[in-house]
């Protein structure tokens, strides 16, 4: 995201809508999965990919789609998710078959039951023949309700065995999909979820901070280097994030060099100090191929943020550290710089991408 290519620009392209905009070109549904792919292709990360979703051209079906992201994603949610209610569907119905067999059982024995102390019961019935056989038949009812009890407690634990083996298996989809492949933080839909959960209750951005920073002249470091320097450098820089906070701290890689820290339970100062102790350690990180001797850098960061308690709602909070980035970039770059009042740029751009 190079927003400061010229002191008088004022406009960014809204990646949202960029991408919603390739979706109905091509007649894409509008579903999360095809969010996923295209904006990939959209930040260029992935150039194979690209190519591959250009030329569906504009009879994109959906299969061929799933195609593609099941290629270039290690697990493509939609098959994964249909796959995984389709299990549960048929383990509940199991469960729902034992628990019926269960109720018949019951209910037989207790039919069985009062028929028996009616016969007791009656006046003419003295003989010990029919005490004996009442406790004969009794007894051998109590027995096959029991096992039949047994086997139906054991056959409802295997299943819920299994569906937990599911959820295990869910809960892994859910942290490969929203992981990064390249820099294996945090990725865009994860983003999304986190910020949107800042405002999920009253005290939850009463100390929260907002951090969003991109590499400062990524273009050039790939136009002159190549792609797969570039990967590196990324992959770098988001090592330099991450080390650089708490274990507890959502860090993500927000698009193409963008990346952007939430902060929990930290005052503006400390949100600054975090911001600040980043930019510093990434500008000391030697960027050079110890096999050619080539160096890369200097790779640097600018960095804007803003405190939950200053914005109404996850849109502005994005905006507003959006704002306080872009004049980061605009002061010269290498700095960071928190939101203050009076800082003006477009306010257009939009956060979130996954719907």
């Amino acid at each position: 995201m190079n927003v400061a290519k010229a002191p008088q620009k004022t406009q960014v392209p809204d990646i949202a809508a960029q991408v919603s905009y390739a979706m109905r070109q091509m007649g894409v549904a509008p579903i999360p999965r095809n969010y996923e792919l295209f904006y990939e292709a959209y930040i260029g990360s992935n150039p194979k990919l690209t190519q591959q979703l250009a030329a569906l051209g504009n009879r994109a079906t959906q299969e061929e789609l799933d195609a593609i992201g099941a290629q270039y994603f290690a697990r493509h949610q939609g098959t994964v998710v249909e796959g995984a209610h389709s299990k549960i569907l048929g383990e509940l119905e199991s469960v729902l078959t034992m628990l019926k067999q269960e109720q018949n059982s019951l209910e037989s024995y207790n039919k069985l039951l009062s028929e028996t102390y009616t016969r007791i019961n009656s006046k003419s019935a003295a003989s010990a023949d029919l005490l004996r056989n009442a406790i004969s038949l009794l007894s051998d009812a109590t027995g096959d309700t029991m096992a039949q009890g047994a086997r139906t407690v054991e056959g409802v634990a295997a299943k819920s065995r299994e569906m937990d083996d599911i959820r295990r298996e869910l809960d892994e989809y859910k942290r490969i999909a929203n992981t990064d492949s390249l820099t294996r933080l945090f990725n865009r839909r994860a983003f999304d979820e986190k910020l949107a959960a800042i405002y999920d209750t009253p005290l939850g951005h009463a100390t929260t901070a907002l951090i969003l920073t991109d590499i400062d002249h990524f273009k050039k470091i790939n136009d002159t280097f190549g792609h797969p320097v570039g990967d590196k450098i990324l992959a770098t820089v988001g090592n330099v994030i991450r080390s650089n906070c708490r274990k507890d701290v959502f860090v993500a890689r927000t698009g193409g060099e963008e990346f952007a820290v939430i902060l929990e339970g930290a005052s503006p100062e400390e949100a600054m100090a975090v911001a600040e102790r980043i930019r510093r350690s990434l500008e000391q990180t030697p960027f050079k191929n110890s096999k050619t001797g080539v160096n890369y850098g200097p790779v640097t960061l600018s960095l804007g943020l803003c405190m939950a308690d200053d914005a109404e709602g996850p849109q502005e909070l994005y905006q507003k550290s959006d704002i306080a980035l872009y004049c980061a970039k605009n002061a010269g770059r290498n700095r960071s710089m928190p939101f203050e009042d009076g800082m003006k740029k477009d306010l257009s751009k939009s956060w979130l991408l996954y719907k």
